[in-house]
């Protein structure tokens, strides 16, 4: 991997980056496929219309459902579903911990636990998330890490981080020896680590130091979002980015809003996800520059106009028909008629807008870091945003 920084203004920066499977142009927000496919109906193709750059895939999930041998016999992941993008695979490690239950249990050696599919017995450890990865044949593969609750004490948070660090030291070498064999689907798949800690600032420090010294692919600051408030997570990343190798990517992991987007990048973050804007759309629910809209309000049923004006969406402005020209936008009202009627059209064009709203987002960020005054622009784009947390 080649890891560029393009333009800094602050600690806000925008990089190129290439991989064995294109270039990423930083910040991204990738789209979350968890079992390799965006919910809402919405294909590899949509996924080049609206702009995505990376595509996010589950291990856990893929795992205990289709399974990843097969995939690996069918190719890797890349051709199993037909995006010739950048593929980032999570490690599983926060599924294991959230989707567990009581049956969980942790060792050393990795976690036991019963799949929440069909309740079977399951062991992952680093080797094992490793080998799953290995099999997909991911751009980039997420080390093996416990999710620690955010606000947990002390007492918990220390010893599995310390037990966090010791995997990540086994998922580094289980790495270089998959990506070694013959048969291996990437070899030159890519690892980055997790920094964990909660949100006590000394041990989130400690730790970020001690993996930086592990010369991986890219960092990411992971166990945020679960719990602990906006400000705590901001103050996280104003502490934990510094002990963060300047010259690698960094991935805040499961963030967030338009706005946790923009204050994360303001803190040297390049890589986010989250599943706002898919499971906001399956719900009815689109993003403006004026606000979050619910289109099951009532206030839309004539509505005529597209969800947000000026927008290039293939949903507010159409399609692109062979001839150049677009094929129209649908109207609000029209999309809440599929919603009502439960339509899945309905659904599939909320989940396209919110997407392309959040690549746009991202596109616009690294404009106006790469030539524009971004103090300005973040402070404009922050009061507006304003709006989020209610409809429009």
């Amino acid at each position: 991997m080649k890891y560029e920084i393009i333009a800094t203004q602050g600690r806000a920066k925008s990089a190129h980056v290439e991989t064995v499977h294109g270039s990423i142009e930083t910040p991204v927000f990738m789209n979350v496929g968890t079992v390799g496919a965006i919910k809402g109906a919405v294909s590899t193709d949509d996924l080049h219309v609206i702009g995505t750059q990376v595509e996010l895939s589950n291990t856990y999930h893929l795992h205990v459902r289709t399974g990843d041998e097969l995939i690996k016999k069918m190719g890797g992941l890349h051709k199993f579903m037909k995006w010739d993008r950048p593929i980032l695979t999570d490690s599983g490690g926060f599924q294991v911990f959230s989707l567990a239950g009581t049956g969980r249990k942790i060792k050393e050696e990795g976690v036991t636990f019963h799949s929440h599919i069909d309740g079977r017995v399951i062991f992952m450890g680093p080797e094992e998330s490793m080998q799953i990865q290995s099999n997909l044949g991911s751009t980039i593969a997420m080390a093996f890490d416990e999710c620690p609750p955010a606000l947990a004490d002390r007492s918990y948070i220390l010893p599995s981080v310390e037990r966090t660090t010791r995997w990540l030291e086994r998922c580094k070498t289980e790495m270089a020896r998959l990506n070694s064999l013959p048969d291996t689907v990437n070899p030159h798949q890519l690892l980055f680590g997790i920094n964990q800690g909660g949100i006590l600032e000394d041990i989130r420090i400690q730790h970020a130091d001690t993996i930086s010294q592990m010369n991986l692919d890219g960092y990411a600051v992971g166990g945020l979002a679960v719990g602990e408030t906006h400000e705590q997570m901001y103050h996280i990343l104003d502490v934990v980015v510094p002990h963060l190798p300047k010259e690698k990517p960094t991935y805040l992991m499961g963030v967030g809003t338009p706005a946790n987007i923009i204050e994360s990048v303001d803190r040297g973050i390049d890589f986010f996800d989250c599943v706002y804007p898919t499971r906001n759309g399956r719900h009815g629910h689109v993003y403006t520059h004026k606000g979050k809209m619910n289109l099951f309000n009532l206030k839309y049923e004539m509505d005529d106009r597209p969800i947000e004006e000026g927008c290039q969406c293939p949903v507010c402005a159409g399609m692109m028909r062979p001839d150049g020209t677009r094929s129209g936008g649908y109207s609000r009202a029209y999309i809440r008629h599929l919603l009502k009627a439960k339509e899945m059209l309905g659904m599939r064009l909320c989940v396209l807008h919110n997407l392309y709203f959040y690549n746009h987002l991202t596109e616009e960020i690294r404009t106006v870091i790469r030539g524009g005054n971004w103090d300005d622009w973040k402070q404009e784009a922050l009061d507006k945003l304003q709006t989020y947390d209610r409809e429009e």
